[in-house]
């Protein structure tokens, strides 16, 4: 079957268009689900923090689970279920912040997905090197 170049236009349309939709979708639900504890970008009042940035975790999650297939399962489990023996932040994280609670009731494990992929796909950004190496 041969398509014309309107067809192929209106597909490729609407391919795009969904990506960014869902894209759209999947910081909403960062949004409404993960942004009252981990913010998207550096905290200006490290007071303030109750919880590491998402592009700190998601550096540390990238060092551990390059895979992006890896670390969706990894987040996804953590966010459920997280444990000290699944931590992989470092160590003074843990002291300053403690375990992550469980999220069970608050999000769902197929939101998650959403969630976690979207955040494998955006973050951290590009150069960023870690609250250490920022000098």
């Amino acid at each position: 079957m041969k398509f014309g170049k309107p067809v192929i236009l209106t597909l490729t349309i609407l391919a795009l268009s969904t990506q960014t939709y869902a894209a759209q979708n999947a910081e909403a639900l960062f949004d409404a689900k993960c942004a009252m504890c981990h913010t998207k970008t550096r905290p200006a009042d490290m007071s303030k923090v109750t919880a590491p940035a998402l592009m700190g975790v998601m550096r540390h999650v990238k060092m551990t689970y390059p895979k992006k297939e890896d670390a969706i399962k990894f987040m996804v489990d953590y966010v459920l279920e997280p444990s000290k023996e699944k931590a992989i932040c470092m160590p003074e994280k843990m002291k300053r912040f403690g375990l992550m609670p469980s999220q069970k009731g608050n999000v769902t494990k197929e939101e998650l997905e959403v969630i976690t992929i979207w955040m494998f796909d955006n973050f951290p950004p590009k150069g960023f090197r870690g609250m250490r190496q920022q000098n």
